[in-house]
């Protein structure tokens, strides 16, 4: 009876373990697309340190979890006390590691907020001016997302340093204006008409809008991932001990 329930355990550590390494090919296959991805997603998370800092974390978990998840699985099927209590720790490291995070991540909240991006652009952006990082990246996000603005063409207006640049002669950064199609080698429906700010020609919608609608799925799934990753760590770590103690 007890070499059935052992044999029980260590199958069960082995599908737990199996899950822990695609939820870690998972984790590092995101966290790599959101390094690499072109449509402009990389940019936003370049300028701020925050979030390249969240990408370097979510790359380092998942390739540990991909890693972790293998040598449990080995552990689990050749009942090896030393792979098994060397899983064990560094899951709980990870666990406890993934808890911080997620707790770090809903204190510094308000870094994401729309007010917070308003202010960061009014207070930064320089037009065309592409040597400078914070600028190129919303030149990009807003020809990538056909969008305007945090909130829309009317931020500009409060945009000290956009403003000086142009001598006031442009309502809105030509990253604004409409294209056929909408991509940076698109063309322009009208440069002049657009930068004047008549409504036709340029996008009227604001980028906060236009993003969250386009990630909201995503962060859904991220948030239901890292909450399956969390769960099956827990069985695993419970797991890995009970055969721990069950092997001779």
């Amino acid at each position: 009876m007890e070499g059935d329930c052992l044999s029980c355990m260590k199958y069960l550590m082995f599908v737990f373990n199996f899950f822990i390494f695609l939820g870690g090919a998972c984790l590092l296959g995101i966290g790599i697309w959101v390094m690499v991805d072109p449509t402009g997603f990389r940019e936003i998370v370049a300028a701020n340190p925050l979030l390249i800092t969240g990408a370097y974390i979510l790359l380092a978990m998942g390739g540990l979890l991909f890693l972790l998840g293998f040598l449990g699985c080995c552990g689990a099927v050749r009942e090896n006390k030393c792979l098994l209590l060397f899983f064990f720790l560094f899951i709980l490291i990870i666990f406890l590691a993934e808890l911080s995070a997620a707790i770090l991540a809903f204190i510094f909240r308000e870094n994401l907020t729309r007010e917070f991006f308003t202010k960061e652009l009014t207070k930064h952006y320089q037009g065309n001016n592409d040597t400078d990082v914070f600028s190129a990246t919303w030149n990009s996000v807003m020809i990538t997302f056909g969008c305007c603005g945090v909130n829309g063409p009317e931020d500009f207006k409060f945009a000290s340093v956009f403003r000086l640049l142009t001598l006031d002669s442009d309502e809105v950064p030509e990253a604004c204006c409409r294209r056929e199609p909408q991509t940076r080698d698109g063309v322009l429906l009208s440069r002049e008409e657009c930068l004047l700010g008549r409504d036709l020609f340029l996008n009227k919608q604001g980028c906060y809008t236009v993003i969250l609608n386009a990630f909201e799925t995503y962060v859904y799934l991220a948030g239901a991932l890292a909450i399956g990753v969390l769960a099956i760590e827990l069985f695993a770590m419970i797991f890995a001990m009970c055969l721990f103690r069950g092997i001779q």
